[in-house]
């Protein structure tokens, strides 16, 4: 899965680890201000910021682009030296690409909920007839985040289509390598159907997680900080009371608690879909043998194998039931988390309007990060299902022994009396 689009997989996700933390701590340690040396001015510290589409070419951001350039060039041009693969462009400078413009577009969030604190401290002066209020000033507002918008959706695009390209050519190495050995792996329970499609959908779900996984990683880099410099405002928490930084302890314990939730009411799914794909490959392998046999694909045998798909699915069913019963219970009540806790501050008057909007938009950014496993769990079920049979696959290739149900007939899973449980 790995080996065939990465080179030397272990050492490579090692090393690329290491690279990262160093680069990031040499930057953090002072790397950050080094760009006021080659001539691009930082604002001064009592500054106002700068809201709007601009602040992506003020000078610390174009540092951060040179920056990770020079260290991504650095660490592709050794592996390409030391280790090269046929892949490595689109494995390493293409996971680069895709890493980049997920930071990118958390900044873009970061620039909006800038955006936010000015922008409707505006419109409350207006309503509330505080102080004269222009239509340009409002219009104005509106432009800086059309301007934000802009960019972002040119960014997403432009970003989907390369990912597309890019899980097709991790899709097409696997596909490569499998075929390689199709000798040895014809045999397989479902090996066409592993071939074909678990290779799509392996690389698509480990690419969507990856990205998503970086994505919380580096909004909680970029919003921690906001979040706790917007907690000077709130000075306690219902039922808990006051307390440091409350509003990061809400974000961080909220999500801890929808994450073991969500973990345990689930922890049956993965394998149920996983004899999913085995009952359904079996089904659709006696299909494909009755086109050309016409002794094969006979009623009481497709009757047969059509009713473990049915009892699987059914079983499926019951599961994912109570599963979205606690799922949706979670992200209802997770909408309306932010504005209980600030409830006594509301009433008491401490916060702006646009103050308000600011804390809302990063308790969400900071909040949907540690909830990384709470949005992401159907698709890491369905990612844990792909790499069992593509694990099972590799286990012939290797003459290893397969994983536990690739021992196992599709009909194991039903007995006389019914599912086995």
């Amino acid at each position: 899965m790995f080996v065939s689009f990465f080179p030397n997989p272990r050492v490579f996700f090692l090393s690329a680890a290491l690279w990262t933390a160093f680069v990031t701590a040499v930057w953090f340690a002072g790397g950050s201000q080094l760009g006021a040396a080659i001539g691009l001015s930082y604002p001064a510290p009592d500054a106002a910021p700068v809201i709007g589409p601009q602040v992506f070419l003020t000078g610390p951001f174009l540092w951060f682009y040179a920056y990770y350039v020079v260290a991504v060039g650095l660490f592709a041009g050794a592996w390409m030296t030391i280790a090269p693969h046929r892949w490595a462009a689109w494995s390493i400078l293409g996971s680069a690409l895709i890493i980049f413009v997920t930071y990118f577009q958390v900044e873009v969030s970061v620039a909006i909920n800038a955006w936010r604190g000015p922008f409707f401290d505006v419109i409350q002066a207006a309503l509330a007839k505080s102080r004269p209020v222009g239509i340009e000033e409002v219009y104005s507002g509106l432009a800086q985040f059309a301007g934000i918008a802009m960019i972002a959706i040119a960014v997403a695009v432009l970003t989907r289509f390369f990912v597309q390209h890019y899980i097709f050519r991790w899709r097409t190495a696997m596909t490569e390598f499998y075929t390689e050995h199709w000798p040895r792996l014809r045999e397989v329970e479902g090996a066409s159907q592993r071939v074909q499609e678990d290779t799509m959908r392996f690389s698509t779900q480990v690419e969507a997680l990856g990205v998503s996984l970086v994505d919380s990683v580096m909004t909680l880099i970029a919003f921690l900080p906001v979040l706790m410099g917007l907690s000077g405002a709130v000075s306690e928490l219902p039922i808990v009371g006051a307390i440091p930084y409350p509003l990061v302890f809400l974000a961080i314990g909220w999500a801890l608690f929808g994450t073991v939730l969500l973990a345990t009411v689930g922890v049956k799914l993965p394998g149920l879909e996983f004899r999913n794909q085995r009952v359904e490959a079996a089904y659709r392998k006696e299909l494909v043998y009755g086109e050309d046999d016409p002794g094969r694909a006979q009623p009481p045998t497709l009757w047969e194998l059509f009713s473990h798909v049915r009892t699987n699915y059914f079983r499926l069913y019951f599961h994912y039931m109570y599963f979205n019963v606690a799922r949706y219970f979670y992200l209802q009540a997770d909408s309306i988390m932010i504005y209980v806790a600030l409830a006594p501050s509301i009433v008491a008057g401490r916060l702006t309007l646009g103050l308000l909007q600011q804390i809302a938009g990063a308790f969400e950014q900071v909040s949907s990060s540690f909830q990384y496993l709470v949005n992401s769990w159907t698709q890491i079920v369905e990612l844990l299902s792909v790499y069992k049979r593509l694990r099972g696959f590799e286990a012939v290739i290797y003459g290893e022994v397969p994983p536990k149900p690739d021992r196992e007939p599709p009909e194991a899973e039903v007995t006389a009396e019914g599912v086995r449980t």
